[in-house]
């Protein structure tokens, strides 16, 4: 193919191609498979290109392959909803986020964005604002082995404590991939903020946020899109399992920041005593939405608190939910929410939050007890 040049992106292999003209834009439409934690594409042409997901057609696809619909009745229908630069292909070609409905119109079960836009449409949400702040854990695997980046194949490399924000080549292993993906990110004008080395060698972070309401569950699907596709070119296996090792090491959680209106507004720590109040009557609903095989990361030792209990505490990074110490001095601000997995839905989580906090009503006899059982003055 004429004018095809091939380079290394931070130890990936990319193809670019230049003063190429196209006839129309690429759309690589993407939406989440059977399994709920998978990300499928598939790419169509368009005619010119557009600002909007309302300009695109509706597609669809064989949702008997995924896990999604019978054969018999195979079609499952793509809904465009939020757009992303393409960072792969330049020019004016576009990542297409979808969510998916049955010919009739329905969402199928996988389609948890569906139910977190009628949330985040509640009147009284939109008013409060709900900001999002999403901290995305992940480990990196050697294909062929499934065993971390940079360990010794069957061994273990050193114990934990070296490898947080690590440099150097016997401690940081998949920075190029880090690299890359924050590239990819703010290409595509995805609202990443940052991204560092975390506490198992081969595991890595990104955060994005602030990013209000739905945004934050398109942002961070769209950012694991780009790292499955940057990894798939560098020959590393991704994988978001919340404890990828068993033993002393530390789980891949995605710890979720939030705040309202009224908690960024003075005054605003009662209003985020009052969250924690509710988050505490609704802990149960709250882990069974906050991912799969978590039970083996909330062990309540590797900065994570007990699945089956729920507590709180300012600074204190073996709680469920977390204050900063600029929030307690300040007055207001936002929590961290450290419950949910590395391969939660972030649909679900964020709704979840503001559908808890913001909507949710429990009684007075229900807040009394919860606050003197988790020391808690509103």
């Amino acid at each position: 193919m004429a004018d095809e040049n091939y380079q290394e992106l931070n130890g990936c292999q990319s193809i670019e191609f230049k003063d190429v003209e196209l006839p129309g834009v690429e759309t690589k439409q993407e939406r989440i498979g059977g399994s709920g934690t998978d990300v499928r594409s598939k790419s169509r042409t368009i005619s010119k290109p557009v600002e909007h997901p309302s300009e695109l057609p509706k597609w669809n696809y064989d949702g008997s392959s995924t896990g999604q619909a019978p054969g018999e009745d195979s079609e499952v229908i793509l809904y465009p909803q939020a757009i992303f630069k393409d960072p792969f292909r330049g020019g004016n070609n576009i990542l297409v986020m979808c969510d998916t409905y049955t010919p009739a119109g329905e969402p199928i079960p996988t389609n948890k964005r569906h139910r977190a836009a009628q949330i985040f449409s509640d009147p009284k949400v939109i008013a409060e604002v709900p900001w999002f702040g999403i901290e995305q854990e992940y480990t990196l695997l050697q294909t062929n082995v499934k065993w971390p980046l940079g360990w010794p194949v069957g061994g273990f490399p050193g114990p934990q404590g070296p490898y947080y924000c690590s440099t150097g080549a016997d401690k940081s292993f998949g920075r190029d991939i880090s690299d890359a993906h924050y590239k990819a990110c703010l290409y595509a004008g995805i609202n990443i903020s940052g991204t560092n080395g975390e506490v198992v060698p081969g595991q890595w972070e990104f955060q994005v946020g602030p990013s209000a309401g739905i945004e934050a569950g398109d942002h961070i699907w769209c950012a694991r899109y780009l790292l499955e596709r940057i990894t798939e070119q560098a020959g590393v296996v991704l994988t978001l399992d919340p404890k990828p090792i068993e033993g002393d090491w530390n789980g891949a959680g995605c710890h979720t920041n939030y705040s309202t209106k009224s908690m960024r507004e003075d005054g605003g720590y009662e209003k985020i005593k009052k969250a924690i109040l509710n988050l505490s009557l609704q802990h149960r609903e709250h882990i069974s939405a906050y991912g799969e095989g978590n039970e083996r990361r909330l062990t309540g030792k590797h900065e994570t608190a007990n699945i089956n209990t729920f507590s709180w505490g300012v600074a204190n990074r073996g709680c469920s939910i977390r204050v900063g110490r600029d929030t307690e001095k300040n007055g207001k601000g936002y929590l961290e929410d450290r419950r949910p997995a590395s391969n939660m839905d972030p649909y679900v989580v964020t709704s979840l939050l503001a559908e808890t906090t913001i909507l949710w009503k429990p009684t007075l006899e229900a807040e009394a007890l919860a606050a003197q059982k988790i020391a808690l003055k509103v």
